[in-house]
């Protein structure tokens, strides 16, 4: 077992940065190595629930911004989604296609709608979503 832990201690001492090293470099195993990660990425189950917390706010209030493309909402709703993917809480692909069309201004109204009708929205997956959404949007500019 000693020589496990002197290879896992090994091993992330050379994955680790000079500055996660040195947080890391008073632990005397593996374990506490891990647990120490945990606290300085993830942070303790209060501050990750928190985190869940003020995550899961803005994912309820998401709305496309006036003005806003349709790669940057795109851009805004993944960095949210994947940061409460890891924290743990996950939304499913169908949850994040139906909150993207629920998000988008009254202007995609027709859109959305020719979306619902044409699409099993369980199974469309989130790029072929955003490729329908970004053609559209360049074509109203253009006709602009």
């Amino acid at each position: 077992m000693f020589s496990i832990d002197v290879k896992a201690i090994n091993t992330l001492y050379c994955a680790l940065s000079i500055i996660e090293f040195n947080r890391i470099s008073s632990c005397k195993n593996a374990r506490d190595i891990r647990h120490a990660l945990e606290l300085t990425h993830k942070g303790t189950n209060q501050v990750k629930e928190f985190k869940i917390d003020i995550l899961v706010h803005q994912y309820k209030l998401f709305k496309m911004l006036p003005n806003e493309s349709i790669p940057s909402m795109f851009t805004r709703m993944t960095t949210i989604t994947n940061s409460l993917d890891a924290l743990g809480r996950i939304y499913t692909n169908a949850d994040i296609v139906s909150k993207i069309l629920r998000s988008l201004s009254k202007t995609w109204e027709a859109k959305v709608m020719a979306i619902r009708e044409a699409n099993d929205l369980t199974k469309l997956s989130l790029e072929e979503l955003i490729g329908s959404l970004m053609t559209h949007e360049i074509t109203m500019k253009s006709k602009n």
